[in-house]
C-alpha cells in the first residue's frame, strides 16, 4: 500500500525506546485498504461495481464487454494479495486474471495468475507464467482443490532477489528461482503494476477453447476484497529496491521453509495437470532452470 501504515509498520526501523510507541500507533490505525487507495478502472468502468464502501468490488462480464483495474503505482520487489471469489456455475471460457507486469512491450517482466473458467462440477484450474525481459511460455497449470467460486480465498505474488512465490491460501503452487547465475534473465531492473481483469478467452481457456462460454448463463461476476500491496514504490527511493532490511527479503523469506516445502510438494504431486518443463513437444530439452529442484 504505497507506504500505507501496513507497510511501515512491518519495516520502519525506530530507536528502541519508540518501538512501543510505534506499535500503539500501527494497532491503532491498522485497517484494510480501500480500492481506489491504490487502484483505478483501466476499461470498462461500467462494469467495475465498488462493495462495502470501496472495501470490495464486483467485476462484470458479458456479451458487451470484460473489465479491468491496476494499481496506481509500479512497485520494485515485495508481495502483493487479494482474496477474490471467482465466477460460480458454468464459467466455461471465462478467464479472471490476477498478475503483475512492467508494461515494457517487448522487453516486459510478468508473472501470471490466471482463473481458467469451467463446466459446473469440473475443477477450476489456475495457470501461472512468468516473463522476464520478455521472455515467456513457462506455464504451469494445476486444478485448485477446493470451489473458489464458493467463498473467498487469499491468492499471492512473494518477489524478492532469490525468487517468486505463488500462493493459494499461503499454500506455495509455484516457485520461479533466480537463476542468473545459469544465464537466465530473472526480473529485477523494472517495477511493475498491478493488474486484474474479467474477460472472455474461449478460444483457449477451457480445454483448450473446446468449451466455449454459454451467453445464456451471462453475466458472470467476480469479487475482490483484502487488497494488499508491499513493496517498495516507483519512482521511489533507488535504495529502497536494494535494501536488505525489506522484510520480504529477510532470510526466512529466500527459500521455503520445511511445512511450505511440504505443501508445495502436495500441490504438484496431486494437482499439477500441466508444466512446460515436462512438455517433450514443446520443450525436446529441459529448460535449465526445471533442473532446479525447491
Amino acid at each position: 500500500m504505497s507506504y500505507s501504515f501496513s507497510m511501515l509498520c512491518k519495516n520502519v526501523v525506530v530507536p528502541l525506546f519508540l518501538i512501543g510507541l510505534v506499535t500503539l500507533l500501527c494497532v491503532a490505525n491498522a485497517k484494510p485498504a480501500t480500492f481506489l487507495q491504490d487502484f483505478h478502472v483501466t476499461w470498462s468502468d461500467s462494469h467495475i461495481k465498488q462493495l462495502d464502501g470501496g472495501m470490495g468490488i464486483q467485476l462484470l462480464l458479458d456479451q458487451n464487454s470484460g473489465c479491468g483495474f491496476a494499481s496506481k503505482n509500479k512497485y520494485l520487489f515485495g508481495r502483493v494479495s487479494m482474496k477474490i471469489k471467482l465466477v460460480p456455475g458454468d464459467s466455461a471460457g471465462t478467464v479472471t486474471a490476477f498478475y503483475m507486469n512492467s508494461d515494457t512491450d517487448n522487453v516486459r517482466d510478468e508473472l501470471d495468475f490466471e482463473f481458467l473458467g469451467n463446466r459446473s462440477g469440473q475443477p477450476y484450474s489456475v495457470q501461472t507464467n512468468v516473463y522476464a525481459h520478455g521472455k515467456g511460455d513457462k506455464e504451469q497449470r494445476i486444478n485448485l482443490w477446493f470451489d473458489p467460486s464458493a467463498d473467498f480465498h487469499s491468492y499471492s505474488i512473494l518477489w524478492n532477489h532469490r525468487h517468486v512465490v505463488f500462493s493459494v491460501d499461503d499454500v506455495p503452487i509455484r516457485v520461479y528461482k533466480n537463476n542468473e547465475a545459469k544465464g537466465l534473465p530473472y526480473p529485477k531492473f523494472q517495477p511493475m503494476g498491478i493488474y486484474s481483469t474479467l474477460w472472455e478467452a474461449d478460444d483457449w481457456a477451457t480445454r483448450g477453447g473446446l468449451e466455449k462460454i454459454d451467453w445464456n448463463k451471462a453475466p458472470f461476476y467476480a469479487y475482490y476484497k483484502d487488497f494488499d500491496i508491499e513493496g517498495c514504490p516507483a519512482p521511489g527511493p533507488s535504495a529502497c529496491a536494494s535494501n536488505p532490511t525489506n522484510w520480504w527479503e529477510g532470510s526466512s523469506y529466500q527459500q521455503l521453509d520445511s511445512v511450505a516445502a511440504r505443501r508445495y510438494r502436495w500441490v504438484r504431486m496431486n494437482h499439477m495437470v500441466y508444466d512446460y518443463c515436462t512438455d517433450k513437444q514443446r520443450n525436446p530439452v529441459t529448460p535449465p532452470e526445471c533442473l532446479d529442484g525447491i
